[in-house]
């Protein structure tokens, strides 16, 4: 059985992080091994919240306490998201090389969690150039939104061949596959959005309608599906694609339809799958 080991934050309400992540990959045949950096009792686009943000030692003692049960060999991935402080992002660097010691297979995919286009950053000082210079060299997967991918090369890019060019060289940074999640193209429907995946076998792109709202957490849902639909079909990054491109649109078109607030993952678990949408991967190169 697939294994991942999730280091994430945690919510009780709503659904981000590693409360985004657990359940669609468990719904997917995966096992999951969660680990929290915080558990709040909300996320923090609320404006309130309360509930304890761990330190990097109380993640080094659960790692350890897995790693001491033997098993941190059986892990096939790790996979991460936001990172609230660099002692943590530095624990789960250590985190992806003892289970990379235990198991040389392993893979470790990030969603480098900084920002985004009309919102800027909104994580804290350091944190960007934290992900830039050590995070994204030491993961085979990255999966950034447009304005995290433009970050992270220190580009500006609107074009599809720019966005392309951009996904080239973070990959020349160490990644060996490169997601973007939601990128915006010169010249494309402004009701869509389109994902890309770009490796060394080639670049694809699937294009989704634009729903009218957007959730917290659907990047963290995304990432996690990509990673288990990416495992699943014997690491093929244009499969996954459009898997996780059928699977986020429909559970996002069902919590949309139902008027939820939150990411309705239990409402819509049928829909991670046997998704109702299904879209067209094109082949850019």
């Amino acid at each position: 059985m697939t294994t991942i080991l999730s280091i994430q934050s945690s919510v009780a309400y709503g659904h981000v992080g590693n409360s985004a992540a657990t359940f669609p990959l468990m719904r997917l045949g995966i096992q999951v091994w969660p680990v929290m950096t915080v558990h709040f009792s909300n996320h923090t686009g609320y404006g309130a919240w309360r509930g304890p943000l761990l330190a990097a030692s109380d993640v080094a003692d659960v790692i350890r306490g897995i790693d001491e049960r033997g098993v941190l060999g059986s892990v096939d991935a790790v996979l991460s998201g936001y990172q609230g402080a660099e002692s943590v992002g530095a624990e789960v660097l250590r985190s992806v090389a003892l289970v990379k010691r235990r198991n040389p297979a392993a893979i470790y995919c990030c969603d480098p969690v900084m920002g985004d286009i009309g919102r800027g950053f909104f994580v804290r000082p350091g944190i960007p150039e934290f992900m830039r210079d050590q995070v994204v060299p030491a993961a085979q997967i990255v999966t950034p939104n447009h304005f995290e991918l433009d970050f992270l090369t220190g580009r500006q890019t609107s074009s599809l061949p720019e966005v392309l060019a951009a996904a080239d060289a973070l990959r020349g940074m160490g990644p060996d596959v490169v997601v973007v999640t939601s990128a915006v193209i010169d010249g494309t429907d402004p009701q869509t959005l389109t994902m890309l995946a770009v490796s060394h076998e080639g670049a694809w792109q699937v294009t989704t309608p634009r729903l009218e709202r957007t959730f917290t957490g659907s990047g963290d849902l995304t990432t996690a599906v990509f990673l288990a639909q990416y495992l699943g079909s014997g690491r093929d990054p244009r499969v996954a694609l459009g898997r996780t491109a059928d699977v986020v649109y429909s559970v996002l078109k069902h919590t949309t339809d139902s008027g939820s607030s939150e990411l309705a993952l239990v409402a819509a678990q049928e829909q991670i799958v046997a998704p109702s949408h299904h879209f067209e991967v094109s082949t850019l190169r």
